[in-house]
Protein backbone atom coordinates (compact mmCIF):
# COMPACT_ATOMS: atom_id res chain seq x y z
CA UNK A 1 0.00 0.00 0.00
CA UNK A 2 3.08 2.45 0.86
CA UNK A 3 4.53 1.62 -2.21
CA UNK A 4 1.54 2.35 -4.56
CA UNK A 5 0.95 5.81 -2.81
CA UNK A 6 4.56 7.12 -3.52
CA UNK A 7 4.23 5.77 -7.02
CA UNK A 8 0.79 7.64 -7.26
CA UNK A 9 1.96 11.09 -5.64
CA UNK A 10 5.24 10.60 -7.63
CA UNK A 11 3.27 9.87 -10.85
CA UNK A 12 0.34 12.65 -9.66
CA UNK A 13 3.66 15.53 -9.14
CA UNK A 14 4.71 14.51 -12.70
CA UNK A 15 1.54 14.87 -14.49
CA UNK A 16 1.65 18.32 -12.52
CA UNK A 17 4.94 19.35 -13.42
CA UNK A 18 4.11 18.17 -17.16
CA UNK A 19 1.28 20.86 -17.18
CA UNK A 20 2.63 23.31 -16.14
CA UNK A 21 5.54 23.31 -18.81
CA UNK A 22 2.74 22.83 -21.59
CA UNK A 23 0.62 25.29 -20.03
CA UNK A 24 3.15 27.69 -19.93
CA UNK A 25 4.07 27.29 -23.49
CA UNK A 26 0.11 27.44 -24.71
CA UNK A 27 -0.71 30.48 -22.87
CA UNK A 28 2.99 32.41 -22.83
CA UNK A 29 2.93 32.27 -18.50
CA UNK A 30 4.34 30.74 -15.89
CA UNK A 31 1.74 27.90 -14.52
CA UNK A 32 3.52 27.63 -11.09
CA UNK A 33 3.15 30.45 -8.63
CA UNK A 34 6.78 31.89 -7.79
CA UNK A 35 7.80 31.10 -4.07
CA UNK A 36 6.09 27.62 -4.63
CA UNK A 37 8.52 26.61 -7.86
CA UNK A 38 11.35 28.56 -5.41
CA UNK A 39 10.34 25.84 -2.52
CA UNK A 40 10.00 23.11 -4.73
CA UNK A 41 13.09 22.89 -7.00
CA UNK A 42 15.30 24.10 -3.97
CA UNK A 43 13.85 20.88 -1.72
CA UNK A 44 14.32 18.90 -5.02
CA UNK A 45 17.77 19.75 -5.76
CA UNK A 46 18.59 18.84 -1.44
CA UNK A 47 16.61 15.49 -1.48
CA UNK A 48 18.14 14.50 -5.10
CA UNK A 49 21.15 14.73 -4.07
CA UNK A 50 21.34 13.51 -0.79
CA UNK A 51 18.82 10.07 -2.22
CA UNK A 52 21.85 9.75 -4.90
CA UNK A 53 24.70 9.59 -2.22
CA UNK A 54 22.63 6.85 -0.24
CA UNK A 55 21.78 4.75 -2.93
CA UNK A 56 18.72 4.74 -5.51
CA UNK A 57 15.03 3.84 -4.32
CA UNK A 58 11.92 4.72 -5.74
CA UNK A 59 11.66 8.35 -4.34
CA UNK A 60 15.26 8.59 -4.85
CA UNK A 61 14.12 8.22 -9.03
CA UNK A 62 11.09 10.76 -8.32
CA UNK A 63 13.21 13.41 -7.03
CA UNK A 64 15.41 13.46 -9.41
CA UNK A 65 12.46 13.06 -12.31
CA UNK A 66 11.25 16.13 -10.12
CA UNK A 67 14.04 18.07 -10.33
CA UNK A 68 15.07 18.39 -13.71
CA UNK A 69 11.03 19.35 -15.04
CA UNK A 70 11.21 22.10 -11.86
CA UNK A 71 14.44 22.96 -13.82
CA UNK A 72 11.98 23.43 -17.24
CA UNK A 73 9.27 25.44 -15.25
CA UNK A 74 12.23 27.87 -13.64
CA UNK A 75 13.30 28.45 -16.94
CA UNK A 76 9.95 29.22 -18.16
CA UNK A 77 9.32 31.49 -15.42
CA UNK A 78 12.08 33.41 -16.41
CA UNK A 79 10.67 33.46 -20.26
CA UNK A 80 7.35 34.65 -19.35
CA UNK A 81 7.33 35.68 -15.60
CA UNK A 82 8.68 39.09 -16.92
CA UNK A 83 5.36 40.62 -17.97
CA UNK A 84 4.10 39.88 -14.88
CA UNK A 85 6.16 41.47 -12.68
CA UNK A 86 4.77 44.81 -12.09
CA UNK A 87 7.26 47.43 -10.84
CA UNK A 88 10.94 47.63 -11.97
CA UNK A 89 12.94 47.07 -14.77
CA UNK A 90 13.55 43.82 -16.56
CA UNK A 91 17.22 43.01 -14.47
CA UNK A 92 15.54 44.02 -10.92
CA UNK A 93 12.92 40.99 -12.15
CA UNK A 94 15.71 38.53 -12.50
CA UNK A 95 17.37 39.99 -9.42
CA UNK A 96 14.57 39.05 -7.26
CA UNK A 97 14.21 35.85 -8.80
CA UNK A 98 17.22 34.55 -8.22
CA UNK A 99 17.09 36.15 -4.75
CA UNK A 100 13.89 34.06 -4.19
CA UNK A 101 15.49 31.00 -5.07
CA UNK A 102 18.62 31.51 -2.84
CA UNK A 103 16.50 32.55 -0.24
CA UNK A 104 14.28 29.25 -0.29
CA UNK A 105 17.40 27.34 -0.91
CA UNK A 106 18.62 28.87 2.80
CA UNK A 107 15.31 27.78 4.67
CA UNK A 108 15.49 24.18 3.48
CA UNK A 109 18.90 24.25 4.46
CA UNK A 110 17.88 25.53 7.66
CA UNK A 111 15.18 22.08 8.12
CA UNK A 112 18.28 19.61 7.25
CA UNK A 113 20.24 21.49 10.09
CA UNK A 114 17.47 21.24 12.09
CA UNK A 115 16.32 17.74 11.95
CA UNK A 116 18.75 16.08 9.84
CA UNK A 117 18.37 13.80 6.49
CA UNK A 118 18.80 10.39 8.01
CA UNK A 119 15.12 10.33 9.96
CA UNK A 120 13.17 12.10 6.69
CA UNK A 121 11.69 14.78 9.43
CA UNK A 122 13.35 17.35 7.55
CA UNK A 123 12.13 15.95 4.40
CA UNK A 124 8.75 15.64 5.31
CA UNK A 125 8.09 18.72 7.42
CA UNK A 126 9.78 21.32 4.68
CA UNK A 127 8.09 19.27 1.72
CA UNK A 128 4.18 19.61 3.74
CA UNK A 129 5.00 23.36 4.77
CA UNK A 130 5.61 23.87 1.29
CA UNK A 131 2.74 21.85 0.08
CA UNK A 132 0.68 24.35 2.17
CA UNK A 133 2.12 27.09 0.72
CA UNK A 134 1.72 26.06 -2.69
CA UNK A 135 -1.84 25.34 -2.25
CA UNK A 136 -2.17 29.02 -1.08
CA UNK A 137 -0.45 30.49 -3.81
CA UNK A 138 -2.37 28.86 -6.30
CA UNK A 139 -5.61 30.34 -4.96
CA UNK A 140 -3.94 33.19 -4.97
CA UNK A 141 -2.39 33.25 -8.41
CA UNK A 142 -6.18 32.63 -9.66
CA UNK A 143 -7.66 35.53 -8.24
CA UNK A 144 -4.62 37.84 -8.95
CA UNK A 145 -4.79 36.72 -12.74
CA UNK A 146 -8.75 36.55 -13.21
CA UNK A 147 -8.79 34.26 -15.97
CA UNK A 148 -7.78 30.72 -15.40
CA UNK A 149 -4.27 31.01 -18.36
CA UNK A 150 -1.74 29.08 -17.31
CA UNK A 151 -4.41 26.23 -14.88
CA UNK A 152 -6.04 23.23 -16.10
CA UNK A 153 -8.52 21.02 -13.98
CA UNK A 154 -6.22 18.27 -14.71
CA UNK A 155 -3.13 20.26 -12.62
CA UNK A 156 -5.32 21.05 -10.02
CA UNK A 157 -7.03 17.45 -9.42
CA UNK A 158 -3.08 15.99 -9.59
CA UNK A 159 -2.27 18.33 -7.60
CA UNK A 160 -4.83 17.73 -4.84
CA UNK A 161 -3.75 13.56 -5.04
CA UNK A 162 -0.24 13.92 -4.97
CA UNK A 163 0.02 15.57 -1.75
CA UNK A 164 -3.26 13.37 0.08
CA UNK A 165 -1.17 10.08 -0.84
CA UNK A 166 2.17 11.17 1.22
CA UNK A 167 -0.45 12.62 3.72
CA UNK A 168 -2.01 9.04 4.46
CA UNK A 169 1.78 7.06 3.81
CA UNK A 170 3.36 9.95 6.39
CA UNK A 171 0.53 11.67 8.31
CA UNK A 172 -1.89 8.66 8.75
CA UNK A 173 0.12 5.64 8.63
CA UNK A 174 2.94 6.61 10.55
CA UNK A 175 0.92 9.05 12.47
CA UNK A 176 2.72 12.12 11.98
CA UNK A 177 0.55 15.23 13.17
CA UNK A 178 2.85 18.35 11.90
CA UNK A 179 2.44 16.47 8.31
CA UNK A 180 -1.48 15.13 9.15
CA UNK A 181 -2.61 18.93 10.08
CA UNK A 182 -0.93 20.71 6.59
CA UNK A 183 -1.96 17.51 4.35
CA UNK A 184 -5.51 17.94 5.26
CA UNK A 185 -4.89 21.71 5.38
CA UNK A 186 -3.54 21.41 1.90
CA UNK A 187 -6.71 19.04 1.02
CA UNK A 188 -8.78 21.80 2.04
CA UNK A 189 -7.30 24.49 -0.06
CA UNK A 190 -7.02 22.20 -3.01
CA UNK A 191 -10.52 21.71 -3.25
CA UNK A 192 -11.38 25.23 -3.21
CA UNK A 193 -8.88 26.00 -5.78
CA UNK A 194 -10.65 23.37 -7.63
CA UNK A 195 -14.29 24.89 -7.16
CA UNK A 196 -12.83 28.03 -8.25
CA UNK A 197 -11.22 26.90 -11.12
CA UNK A 198 -14.57 24.52 -12.48
CA UNK A 199 -16.77 27.31 -11.46
CA UNK A 200 -14.66 29.91 -14.15
CA UNK A 201 -13.60 27.24 -16.72
CA UNK A 202 -16.95 27.00 -16.89
CA UNK A 203 -18.03 30.75 -17.34
CA UNK A 204 -14.92 30.84 -19.51
CA UNK A 205 -17.21 27.96 -22.28
CA UNK A 206 -20.66 30.17 -21.60
CA UNK A 207 -19.08 33.24 -22.56
CA UNK A 208 -17.37 32.13 -25.46
CA UNK A 209 -20.85 30.30 -26.57
CA UNK A 210 -22.50 33.80 -26.45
Amino acid sequence: MEMFLTLLSGICWCIVYEECIRLAVKDKTYAMPFWALALNITWEGIYTYHDLCAGVDVQGIVNVLWFGLDVVILSLYFKYGRKHYETGSGKLFYLWTILGVAAMFLVQLAYVKEFGVEGHLSAQYSAFAQNLIMSIAFIHMFVKRGTTKGQSMLLAIAKWIGTLAPTITMGIMSTNYVVLTCGLLCTVYDLIYIVFLYKAKKNEKLEEVR
